[in-house]
């Protein structure tokens, strides 16, 4: 049976408008510009400052982009997922108030946590409802507020992170373009190397967890980069053997942007030079499941129809997996 494709038919972003620097954080932490950019690659991220405001809007303005990028009106839409692990409420989902904010009102919608893998995840969960022929328009959002689990006195955490969020729109494809195969791996963190440690059932907020600094992210730095590093490249490095896709087939390889040496080692395990990667990292910083569809943003004047492009990430969980598509939007 012949697979039905999927293609992305618009792109949508969201960045803060409040810039945080490397200088910035120089008066902050026991850091410096220098020391971040040799180890990161990153320069400055966005930061979401108005305290009323958090995923579920920067998710809304994304999606509202890709919306009217489409054409498509919020009344068309079946579907609506949210990617991310800094939803406004543990309940109701960031994805139900995306759907009222946008008017989307035939459109349900639902949440999916995988980290910065979430937005892999999503697109494949996404892809899958429509090729099932029971949908024909969902809208994949990928948005976090990370500043809002960092503790600015960590060193090890607050130098990493941004906020941001980015959306796509998913449609039956016309043509032999789309989305044509995933490959997504999960192997239980138990031992906790990347985790927010309270807000869950197992450790539910009380004065003790907020005076204790439970409610931020943790990671054991060396642990995490090292497995990313593996991750990224050996799933990136799979999906093209499983497709039979050599490095002069690839057009561009729009990795998670965690760290610029994640990025470049997945590159060289690919074959592929630096030129064909998408690399903005020193804008934005980490926005977890923010970080592809960002990327597709950014790019999108610079991709052309029927390009192929591998998506790769790793994340807390751990979580890890790529995407192979081939560009359906024509310049």
């Amino acid at each position: 049976m012949t697979q039905k494709l999927v293609k992305i038919s618009s792109v949508g972003h969201y960045v803060p408008d409040h810039v945080l620097s490397n200088h910035d954080l120089e008066k902050m932490v026991d850091t410096n510009d220098e020391w971040i950019r040799t180890r990161t690659g990153i320069i400055e991220r966005r930061i979401l400052k108005d305290p009323k405001k958090a995923t579920a809007f920067m998710s809304a303005e994304a999606g509202k982009e890709a919306l009217e990028n489409a054409g498509v009106s919020p009344e068309e839409l079946d579907a609506i997922i949210v990617a991310t692990v800094t939803p406004d409420y543990l309940f109701p989902a960031t994805a139900c108030l995306v759907q009222k904010t946008i008017g989307a009102e035939n459109a349900y919608g639902f949440d999916l946590s995988a980290a910065c893998s979430g937005f892999i995840y999503a697109l494949s969960t996404g892809s899958m409802m429509i090729e099932s022929g029971r949908y024909k328009k969902v809208l994949v959002i990928g948005a976090d507020k990370m500043s809002s689990i960092i503790d600015y006195t960590d060193r090890t955490t607050c130098i990493i992170f941004g906020d941001a969020a980015g959306a796509v729109l998913l449609e039956p494809s016309e043509d032999e373009t789309g989305i044509i195969d995933f490959v997504q791996h999960t192997e239980g963190d138990q031992d906790n190397f990347l985790f927010q440690e309270a807000g869950g059932s197992l450790n539910p907020a009380s004065l003790e967890t907020v005076k204790n600094k439970q409610h931020f992210i943790k990671q054991d730095g060396r642990t995490v980069f090292r497995r990313a590093t593996e991750g990224m490249a050996d799933v990136s490095l799979e999906i093209m053997e499983k497709n039979q896709l050599e490095a002069d087939d690839i057009a561009w390889l729009v990795p998670h942007q965690a760290n610029k040496r994640i990025i470049d080692a997945t590159a060289r395990r690919m074959g592929l030079s630096e030129e064909k990667v998408m690399i903005n990292i020193q804008k934005y910083g980490n926005t977890t499941a923010a970080t592809i569809p960002l990327c597709l943003y950014d790019w999108k004047d610079r991709l052309s129809h029927g390009d192929k492009l591998i998506l790769s990430a790793f994340g807390g969980g751990f979580t890890w997996g790529a995407a192979y598509l081939t560009w359906s939007l024509k310049s």
